[in-house]
């Protein structure tokens, strides 16, 4: 069977951040991070274990887990609207129950499922490059603790 479309725009695709209100469970509904630039892939290379015996004259491995790098880093335009937005998500993040991780969530209008990571967001909005006749953005780092992959879109909404 034939792919009908070509593929899709980037156009609209959302950030969104929910806590966790049952310990290890997705949230049910995700508050919007507007004027997301730029959000980073996680890419996941696998490990290799070696499974070599004394008898193998070329090494042997099979499949190990794989690794997200740890870091994802996601850029904001810089305005007081988002900086409040920001600062939100940060004080929701460190008001967590002991237990609790926050969720995120990249939404996009054209797909019937969203990418989750289980992410924590840094303590603090870093100072920005400043550039002449420049967009002024922010790059925040992320720690991810775990990368959820695909599951069922649940768009985002502001507050």
């Amino acid at each position: 069977m034939a792919v009908a479309e070509a593929g899709i725009s980037t156009l609209g695709v959302k950030l969104g951040y929910a806590p966790e209100t049952s310990k290890g469970v997705k949230p049910s509904s995700f508050t919007w991070l507007e004027r997301c630039n730029s959000i980073g892939g996680i890419e996941l290379s696998t490990e290799q274990i070696d499974a070599s015996a004394l008898e193998d004259e070329i090494s042997r491995y099979v499949q190990g887990r794989q690794d997200t790098g740890g870091e994802w880093t996601v850029t904001f335009n810089l305005t007081d609207e988002v900086v409040e937005q920001l600062e939100s998500m940060i004080t929701t993040y460190t008001s967590l129950d002991p237990g609790m991780r926050m969720w995120f969530e990249v939404w996009s209008p054209y797909l019937s499922k969203g990418f989750y990571v289980v992410a924590q967001p840094p303590k603090h909005i870093p100072m920005p490059e400043v550039g002449q006749n420049e967009l002024q953005t922010v790059e925040l780092s992320f720690t991810i603790e775990e990368y959820k992959g695909m599951d069922d879109a649940i768009e985002p909404v502001g507050k």
